[in-house]
């Protein structure tokens, strides 16, 4: 990923991604954003763009909504964007029998004693839980909302900037017993969105799934290998050039 110099405008377009881990892990863990393997920046440097990357684990679309209202660094990117990608809602989808309210509140609690004593109580109860694969963390009308709110938003800033959207990855992991129920709910309420809308989408499932059930993936079950982060690189080039056909690949391509 290239970036400019401080206190200058680079003149070349970016790519704006509001992603979750997947936007960042590698097969070994989670990645600095400048790291050259990961797929935003696959995608931009064969574009010849720049990278604005705004991630974090665990990100639902209503996590990336807030993102978009909250965070200054959004405000800043979307000016200068040739294209955003919304790759998030794959969380949405996995089995969170215990209220995700909880699961993200335990960072707060004190004393330290209790908040490990309850951390480990929901790692224990989590996996045990997740053979119901319900309910989801998010259903997917609610998905479709935030993912629509976070469009419509753009679109009234910059009505010429296009906005790619992703359907679920696909998993192994033991955390959630390789249960997924929640994806085909999703997939179809994610598409019927980006068909109205016009928006196109990155099958994340479709380019990774081999990979994930490959060694070469994370051993989380959840993060892909590097031949899952080219792939998805590949499809998302295809997917900026239908939105935005003077964006040619450059002659290296994915390297």
């Amino acid at each position: 990923m290239t970036r400019s110099e401080p206190g200058t405008v680079s003149p070349r377009p970016s790519l704006l991604v509001i992603g979750d881990s997947l936007s960042y892990y590698g097969p070994k863990g989670g990645l600095p954003a400048d790291d050259p393997r990961i797929w935003p920046n696959l995608t931009a440097a064969a574009l010849g763009w720049d990278v604005e990357l705004i991630a974090r684990i665990g990100w639902t679309t209503r996590d990336a909504w807030w993102a978009m209202t909250q965070d200054p660094r959004v405000w800043a990117a979307i000016p200068r964007a040739g294209a955003v990608v919304l790759a998030v809602g794959g969380m949405d989808t996995l089995p969170s029998p215990l209220p995700t309210a909880l699961r993200e509140t335990m960072r707060y609690l004190r004393p330290a004693p209790l908040r490990r004593t309850v951390r480990s109580a929901y790692g224990w109860v989590q996996p045990r839980l997740s053979p119901l694969g319900w309910p989801v963390a998010l259903p997917p009308r609610v998905s479709v909302d935030y993912l629509e709110t976070i469009r419509d938003a753009i679109a009234y800033m910059r009505p010429d900037l296009p906005v790619i959207g992703t359907l679920p990855s696909v998993h192994d992991s033991e955390q959630y017993r390789s249960v997924h129920r929640g994806r085909r709910p999703a997939a179809r309420a994610i598409s019927q969105w980006a068909d109205e809308k016009s928006v196109p989408l990155v099958d994340l499932g479709e380019a990774v799934r081999e990979n994930i059930f490959s060694d070469d993936a994370n051993p989380d079950g959840i993060h892909w290998g590097w031949d899952g982060h080219r792939n998805v690189a590949e499809a998302m080039i295809d997917a900026v050039r239908m939105t935005r056909p003077d964006a040619q690949p450059t002659a290296d391509g994915i390297r």
